[in-house]
């Protein structure tokens, strides 16, 4: 049981959690641009408009399927976990905005 939880794991998971928070905002960005719209005007309408904050994050979620073939390639397992547990841990927010708020 010691085996399946361990600190790659952990790192994993943090690399699966953090990246989409890190590219949310060029994802952002690069939508302002092709909008030819200020970035606040689009981060705004993003983070004001629930059903949109649920679709641009599961688009900046896909970043994470870089790392996921990374260490796959790797055959580094644990953190391959660790990253889908991080991809995981927002399904239930996006649940949540896309449908309650």
């Amino acid at each position: 049981m010691k085996e399946n939880f361990n600190r790659q794991l952990l790192y994993g998971t943090l690399i699966g959690v953090l990246t989409p928070m890190l590219f949310l905002p060029v994802l952002v960005y690069f939508l302002s641009l092709s909008n030819d719209m200020e970035f606040a005007v689009v981060w705004s309408q993003i983070s004001d408009n629930n059903v949109n904050t649920s679709k641009y994050l599961s688009l900046s979620i896909i970043v994470n399927l870089l790392w996921f073939y990374y260490f796959l390639n790797k055959e580094q397992y644990h953190l391959t976990r660790g990253i889908i547990l991080g991809m995981i841990c927002f399904a239930p927010y996006m649940v949540y905005t896309y449908f309650f708020q």
